[in-house]
């Protein structure tokens, strides 16, 4: 596994980055529209309304797109999820073949350190999919 860098927390994100530290994956629902969205952020972006809240996801998805940078040992595969909750996220996928994963597979999230700061989330294939 690459060495992932420190994110930069910004003060409206750090519930979810302390979150992520502890295993557990937020996204922010606003309370007006109902909408879910990510980057966590304070202002909804489908009303621009202030009223939202961090809700637990449920931590699994569907792989939107993938593709793996370099090669050997330095390869690493980023992706974007679906997450269903309907969100879609820039990850990385890991522990798994990216050769045997397919657009449309099952993924679930697991957190992995970073350097010195919060954990992130990253994602890996279910069991059965990519078969």
């Amino acid at each position: 596994m690459r060495k992932i860098p420190a994110p930069r927390v910004m003060p409206e994100a750090k519930p979810y980055w302390d979150a992520a530290s502890a295993g557990q994956l937020l996204v922010k629902r606003c309370t007006d529209c109902g909408e879910a969205h990510h980057y966590p952020r304070d202002v909804c972006p489908f009303c621009l309304s202030l009223a939202t809240e961090w809700v637990k996801a449920s931590g699994g998805g569907t792989l939107y797109t993938f593709s793996t940078m370099g090669q050997g040992e330095d390869a690493y595969t980023l992706a974007y999820v679906t997450l269903d909750e309907g969100v879609t996220l820039m990850t990385n996928l890991v522990d798994c073949d990216p050769a045997k994963a397919r657009i449309g597979d099952r993924v679930r999230v697991k957190f992995e350190p970073t350097e010195g700061g919060a954990a992130v989330p990253v994602f890996t294939l279910e069991q059965g999919a990519g078969a």
